[in-house]
């Protein structure tokens, strides 16, 4: 079942002002469970869990960002 447009400017919305920050939170906190990484290290695994959170969500936030395909065009 296909997101309307309006339920992924929804969702995109919450995603990234409530998702994103606990993402952050618990990405900082997985690293803090293990003694402090050298730095090249912990930049790795922080730029692979940056890029790790959008691709589930990629279907959600394709054209989200463009005007609504349903709505008629004047």
């Amino acid at each position: 079942m296909a997101l309307s447009y309006k339920a992924r400017r929804r969702w995109s919305l919450i995603i990234l002002i409530v998702g994103l920050p606990v993402y952050i939170v618990a990405a900082v906190a997985f690293i803090a469970l293990f003694d402090r990484p050298p730095i090249w290290l912990e930049l790795i695994v922080y730029v692979a869990l940056g890029i790790a959170w959008a691709f589930p969500l990629k279907a959600v936030f394709m054209g989200v960002g463009k005007a609504d395909p349903d709505e008629p065009q004047d």
